[in-house]
């Protein structure tokens, strides 16, 4: 069978597996990648690549997250259009695909026809993701304490469940594919190498080491049960809305992107003892579904068995004591206080583009 002169990767996710990480590499290293072969399409030099991504996967899906109705309209079919158009490797990557449903799967397939399609799934241990999603929860604008969404992750309700639900989201992404173009990379336990997750992912797409060379600046650091509260009740006062884009939000991304928010005086939020098992069983069943599929493993099965924390390590995060929620408070005001004084009066700043005008106008 003749090999088709187009290779798509689609990286479909897991959320909270380092993704974010991949998608900014690739990004700031398009320009010597694609000298190579290797595409990650872009809107235009002013628009970010994982940007175009992310709407690109909200038009597939018809949703809306974080901008107004019909913001992301039309950008599948400007994808499709930057995929098509290229030969060598093509990486799609964005976390929202995985819980697309069959027939938009179809739909991907369909618009890509033509092309040797390769689906890439990053894989981590729960007693790691669950706590890190509802942290990503929170920081988009969520209100729920840490109870309530547990129990609706363990019920399977809960959406970073259902893309975190390996087996049936590559069911769904495989069918029609042979196993050695299924590729689960597993997420390094903690105290692995730098870099090795970005080296198992190259090992997948075929990039060399040099063709990358620049790594991400983008941080995504995790907050303390303190923080995360702090974060929950101001979500309430302010009335976010999850991944809305109003101005206070883009303030709070800021300082949540710059690591101003985080803290290492507060204890992290971890996975309650009593849900150890259930997180054990849960790893089991994605073991033996890739053991039983053959699909490509690049990285260590057993990272995808939990290690299991201290039970000592356990603070309920839904009771945060006054101290400790003082104290972060305090470091956030601290760090907004900071941000407003560094900012331009907006008063001055127009004066001063209305004198400017004014004087080209006398010189012209």
């Amino acid at each position: 069978m003749r090999r088709s002169s187009r290779v798509v990767f689609l990286h479909i996710g897991a959320p909270k597996t380092g993704t974010t990480y991949i998608q900014e590499r690739l990004a700031e290293n398009a320009r010597e990648l694609a000298e190579q072969d290797v595409h990650y399409p872009s809107k235009g030099a002013f628009f970010p690549a994982p940007l175009f991504h992310f709407r690109a996967a909200l038009d597939l899906l018809d949703q809306d997250w974080g901008g107004d109705p019909g913001h992301a309209e039309g950008t599948w079919p400007t994808m499709v259009r930057q995929v098509r158009r290229r030969t060598g490797t093509v990486i799609v990557s964005h976390e929202i695909l995985a819980t697309a449903p069959p027939e938009k799967i179809a739909r991907v397939m369909r618009d890509i026809e033509g092309s040797e399609v390769h689906i890439i799934y990053t894989a981590r241990d729960l007693v790691r993701q669950i706590p890190a999603a509802w942290q990503e929860s929170i920081k988009q604008g969520r209100t729920w304490r840490y109870r309530p969404f547990l129990n609706k992750v363990q019920r399977g309700d809960a959406w970073f469940m259902k893309a975190f639900d390996l087996p049936t989201v590559l069911n769904n992404w495989s069918r029609d594919l042979p196993p050695e173009r299924v590729h689960v990379i597993t997420v390094p336990p903690p105290g692995s190498e730098p870099g090795l997750l970005w080296n198992r992912f190259c090992r997948v797409v075929g990039i060399e080491r040099d063709w990358a060379p620049r790594e991400s600046e983008s941080r995504n650091e995790s907050l303390g049960i303190a923080e995360t509260e702090l974060l929950r009740r101001l979500n309430e006062r302010l009335g976010r809305k999850a991944r809305s884009e109003g101005a206070h939000d883009a303030l709070i991304q800021k300082l949540l992107n710059e690591g101003e928010l985080s803290s290492t005086r507060s204890r992290r939020v971890v996975l309650p003892p009593k849900r150890f098992d259930w997180a054990d069983e849960q790893a089991q069943l994605w073991i033996d579904w890739i053991e039983g599929a053959g699909v490509d493993v690049v990285g260590d099965i057993a990272d995808l068995r939990p290690e299991r924390p201290d039970p000592t390590d356990w603070l309920n995060p839904d009771k945060v004591s006054g101290k400790a929620l003082t104290e972060a408070g305090l470091q956030a005001l601290t760090a907004m206080t900071r941000e407003a004084a560094t900012r331009p009066d907006p008063a001055r700043e127009l004066g001063a583009r209305i004198r400017n005008r004014t004087e080209r106008l006398r010189n012209r």
